[in-house]
Formats: C-alpha cells, sequence, structure tokens
C-alpha cells in the first residue's frame, strides 16, 4: 500500500524552469559558448555542477566548473528575486494537500541546489506538508543515478515498494526506476525533448493523481 511520495521540484512543484533557462543563458553568454536546445534539454534533471563539468570537457573551457556554477547561481538568485514568472505548478498545491490529509509521508528530491529548494519552500509555504528535503547537489551522484530516490525512499522509513516518485525529466524517471520505484511521469508544459516511456504512469494533469485514484495504481 501507498505510504510515501518523493517529489521532483523543478517541473513538477514549480515552473522555475523559465527562470533556470534564462540564467542558464545568461552564464553561456559570460563564458561564451554557444548551447544548442538539443545539449541543453539533455541537461534536464541534472545537478549544476554536473552541468558545468559537462561544459566545461564538452566546449573545453578554461573555467572550472564551480566558476561557472557560481555564475549561474548568481544570475538565478537575482532572478528569482526580481522575475515575475515564478510560480507553482497548476494543481500540484491542491494534490500535496490532497495526500497529506490522507496521511502520506512526502519527501522532495531534487536536483536543485538546497538553498534553491528552500527558497521555494518558504515562497510557497510549502514546508508544513513535508517531512524531508534532498538535494542532488549534496550527493555523490546525479541522477539518472538512483541515489536521491533510494535515500529519500529510506528517509520515510517505508519500503520502496510503498513509496511513488512524480518525476517530470528522462533522467529523473531513469533514477526512479533504476531505484526500483513506482513513477509517474508528469508530461509537464514546461519540460520538452524528455522520455517518459519508462515510466509507469504518464499523466497530463493532477486531478489524474488523486489519493483516490493513485491507489488503485500502485
Amino acid at each position: 500500500m501507498l505510504k510515501a511520495v518523493l517529489f521532483d521540484m523543478d517541473g513538477v512543484i514549480v515552473d522555475t524552469e523559465p527562470l533556470h533557462r534564462k540564467a542558464y543563458f545568461k552564464m553561456f553568454s559570460d563564458v561564451n559558448i554557444n548551447v544548442d536546445e538539443d545539449l541543453y534539454a539533455s541537461f534536464t534533471g541534472q545537478s549544476t555542477i554536473n552541468i558545468c563539468k559537462r561544459l566545461v570537457a564538452h566546449f573545453n573551457l578554461n573555467e572550472k566548473p564551480e566558476d561557472l556554477v557560481a555564475l549561474k547561481r548568481k544570475h538565478f538568485k537575482y532572478l528569482f528575486e526580481n522575475d515575475t514568472e515564478l510560480a507553482l505548478i497548476d494543481g500540484v498545491l491542491d494534490l500535496i494537500k490532497d495526500y497529506y490529509n490522507n496521511g502520506l509521508k512526502l519527501v522532495v528530491a531534487s536536483s536543485a541546489s538546497m538553498p534553491n529548494i528552500n527558497r521555494i519552500f518558504e515562497r510557497f509555504d510549502l514546508n508544513k506538508y513535508f517531512i524531508g528535503k534532498f538535494s542532488g547537489a549534496d550527493l555523490k551522484q546525479s541522477k539518472p543515478h538512483p541515489e536521491i530516490f533510494i535515500k529519500a525512499a529510506e528517509f520515510t522509513g517505508f519500503s520502496k515498494k510503498e513509496c511513488m516518485v512524480i518525476e517530470d525529466s528522462t533522467n529523473g524517471i531513469a533514477a526512479a526506476k533504476s531505484a526500483d520505484i513506482y513513477c509517474v511521469g508528469f508530461k509537464s508544459p514546461h519540460s520538452s525533448h524528455q522520455d517518459y516511456t519508462k515510466a509507469d504512469v504518464v499523466i497530463s494533469d493532477f486531478k489524474e493523481i488523486t489519493y483516490r485514484k493513485i491507489l488503485n495504481m500502485v
């Protein structure tokens, strides 16, 4: 029986992708590199440091990955504080409340840095619904490696068979399935060029996975 839900954050809880995109492309401009859409799409679900390591290797940059991370985070912090586009994904707050009120334990397992996770949770008053938060930036391996979901599932105190992941990216879905956890693929309008074929079920509206409905799936 379902006891816990592990949420990705970007593209599932909050639509930070427009802000991340702006911040990344400002950083690309800072270091004079041209990142095409296919390469950018392949970054979805990966931590910033691993993305920047790939950029340094791909473009043979003199800058260190940590320098690129600092540039990107500087731009993101400014946009977070000044951009008006930031909003929760439609229907996700109702879903979170539905799960919480029915006794499910909720954990966020995101590739975002912990400061960014905390900014989102404080801005939208989400801390009261979640028992834990995990950042891929604090772990050795990034999605599609399953480490983050294995640790998040262990944190709930329940078996992996009693957990469910909600993800919107190719890398996140691959990580959930590698962790042997039931995965809902959320086909977000904000996540393009993603592969949902490994997900156990694919949805485009959170009303499809309300507490009552999901109990018949997992």
